[in-house]
């Protein structure tokens, strides 16, 4: 399947290292007329670089899709974990906005009740629940956009680029949510009721015994609610947040960026994206905090019990988290590939039968 990936990946246009070698002619030798060459087309520290630039495979290969799972677990995994004491606050004002009335107000609820080791509850579904979705989160969406991208072919790719982003996002996020109901379900079970229990060694086998698996899955629609428009913000506002930085505010192409630059510029996207993803996915994360803490109820009764205020509960809270969350996340995950050579297209550019069409080019 992956050697099939990859050798379609080669045409479309988001494989921009091999593209962008054949457009300035550093692709390899071509059969040209006779006569002395021409001027290069690049200036000489692009060229180095290009040269220089070694990847530890190539781009769609089995292997950089495998390392950007990776990666996703990396980002997820432990960004997720890191903020479990807010993540707990903000579940607590969701099924309980009595007790707990603001963000400040539930960590001091918290600490009374529960101490320091209290903000720690669900520690441990969170990190593995949120490294499984990383996994297919960040794996599939590489596979998805290039399976796409090469549907569309390579004209029609770049000009839906938004649209292959939300379609490639949304497919990865289906099966990330599969991976990560169970987690999810337990987590909520420990946070938000006191006495159930403390560890997912206790709360898993009690949640079976009194629900069998429909207490691990029963949340997985309104995951998918709370997930996928979250997860279709969040990769195709930062594509189009980078593509928007590097066009209109990085003050050089990216090619001339360093790594650290080419970073604090996805450190920057991810968190503007973040706020979007915040704003878009929290009615529904409402709805999933009540839900997995309550037997017996649905997703619509729930939905009609909080109305149109109460969904919207711990919404500064969750802008906090998911746009600090985001942010990281895109930057452990672009490290990650640093750090393992992959091959990492800098954002798209028209190819030129396109430009030939629209009359921009002779």
């Amino acid at each position: 399947m992956f050697s099939s990936v990859a050798h379609l990946a080669r045409a479309n246009p988001f494989n921009a290292p091999h593209l962008q070698l054949v457009h300035d002619g550093l692709a390899g030798p071509r059969s040209s007329p006779a006569g002395p060459p021409g001027p290069p087309r690049r200036s000489r520290n692009l060229a180095a670089a290009a040269v220089e630039e070694q990847y530890s495979c190539e781009y769609a290969s089995g292997r950089f899709f495998i390392l950007c799972g990776l990666g996703g677990i990396i980002s997820c995994g432990t960004t997720h974990t890191a903020l479990v004491p807010l993540d707990l606050v903000k579940c607590r004002m969701q099924v309980d906005p009595q007790k707990y009335k603001g963000i400040f107000n539930g960590f001091s609820v918290t600490l009374k009740e529960d101490g320091v080791r209290g903000l720690a509850k669900g520690w441990a579904p969170t990190f593995i629940g949120y490294s499984l979705q990383g996994l297919c989160k960040f794996g599939f969406y590489e596979v998805f956009k290039v399976l796409y991208s090469n549907v569309l072919g390579e004209e029609n790719a770049y000009v839906w680029r938004t649209s292959l982003y939300l379609a490639a996002s949304a497919s990865a996020e289906f099966f990330a949510d599969i991976a990560l109901a169970p987690m999810e379900a337990t987590k909520v079970r420990i946070q938000t009721q006191p006495g159930y229990a403390n560890t997912l060694r206790d709360a898993a086998p009690k949640m079976y015994k009194e629900e069998g698996l429909k207490a691990f899955y029963k949340g997985v629609a309104p995951l998918w609610m709370r997930q996928i428009p979250y997860t279709m913000m969040k990769f195709a506002c930062f594509e189009r947040t980078v593509e928007a930085l590097y066009k209109f505010v990085v003050p050089k192409p990216r090619s001339e960026c360093s790594k650290p630059e080419q970073l604090v510029v996805t450190f920057v996207a991810g968190y503007i994206a973040g706020v979007f993803c915040a704003i878009v996915s929290h009615p529904a994360d409402s709805v999933v905090s009540v839900l997995n803490k309550e037997k017996g109820s649905s997703a619509s009764q729930v939905l009609r019990r909080l109305g149109f205020k109460g969904v919207w509960k711990g919404l500064f809270a969750r802008i906090i988290m998911i746009g600090t969350l985001t942010a990281l996340q895109w930057f452990i995950y672009d490290s990650v590939k640093v750090y393992f050579r992959l091959p990492r297209p800098p954002p798209p550019e028209m190819p030129e039968s396109l430009k030939k069409k629209l009359g921009l080019t002779q």
